[in-house]
């Protein structure tokens, strides 16, 4: 792909838009991706992005910790534009956050508003991309056909009922990350994964395929899956590989940890967190 060191004066506008899917991929200390919905992300100057904070999640701490940052920006028309960039700093004040907090979405929201306007500097985006549709769709029945074979023989169940089928159903939009040699995490359009079981995810690199490719065997990965209704879950794994599944070529996703992102309480789902009395009032 070509690398850009800022956005196209007419592309900028389309950012604005409040119904849109907006990614954020960071770092978490222990050197792992990690996907976050930011639906308010849009660019201020050609060089730079801004996202406003109204809800609280891993990914707002991640930053302050690992600036290096990937996002995802994709509009409804299915035009997308993506990126790596660094997070400089926040503020709670100011032309933006006003700006933010005049928004219909914000303004008239009885339980929250922006809080924290947050900056960033972008590092290289890649351009206007349209979505490759008659891969994706060759990929997904690929993925659909062969998934079967790819189930763990493990027993215990990892994604519940609910997350297994936003997984499996076909108008759920899917974005695999993976930090990369540069240690900025990269997002890639992963539409076609479903789940194979409730321990495994699988997908067929019909589409996406050469930037797919960087994911080697071993890697941990994440991936985030939502509904045009804005329900959504993040997972992480292991990248177990290509294999050969049924005739069809399948990479695969181990599974070790599931997580709820949707406000207003986002947490951990697997492994299961031990619940702890309050004590102080």
């Amino acid at each position: 792909m070509k690398k850009y060191d800022r956005f196209e004066s007419g592309d900028m506008g389309a950012f604005e838009a409040e119904a849109k899917v907006g990614l954020l991929a960071t770092v978490n200390p222990e050197g792992l991706p990690h996907i976050s919905l930011i639906a308010s992300m849009q660019a201020k100057e050609p060089t730079q992005l801004i996202w406003g904070q109204f809800s609280e999640g891993r990914s707002k701490v991640h930053v302050k910790e690992n600036p290096h940052v990937g996002f995802l920006i994709m509009t409804l028309d299915r035009n997308l534009w993506r990126g790596k960039a660094l997070w400089t700093h926040g503020e709670t004040e100011g032309e933006d956050y006003e700006m933010y907090n005049q928004k219909p979405m914000f303004r008239y929201n009885a339980y929250f508003g922006i809080h924290t306007v947050h900056f960033m500097d972008l590092v290289e985006t890649y351009g206007k991309e349209g979505l490759p549709l008659r891969r994706i769709v060759m990929a997904s029945l690929a993925t659909k056909a062969a998934k079967e074979g790819a189930k763990s023989p493990g027993v215990e169940r990892i994604l519940k009922p609910w997350a297994e089928g936003l997984f499996n159903r076909l108008d759920t939009l899917k974005f695999i990350g993976y930090v990369d040699e540069e240690g900025f995490p990269t997002i890639v359009p992963v539409i076609q994964c479903q789940a194979a079981g409730s321990r495994r995810l699988a997908f067929s690199p019909l589409a996406y395929g050469d930037e797919l490719a960087p994911i080697k065997q071993g890697m941990q990965v994440a991936v985030f899956g939502m509904s045009m209704q804005m329900e959504d879950v993040l997972v992480r794994g292991t990248f177990l590989g290509y294999d050969r599944v049924r005739l069809q070529r399948l990479g695969v996703v181990e599974l070790d940890w599931v997580y709820n992102s949707m406000p207003p309480t986002p947490g951990q789902i697997y492994p299961p967190v031990e619940l702890k009395p309050v004590v102080n009032f």
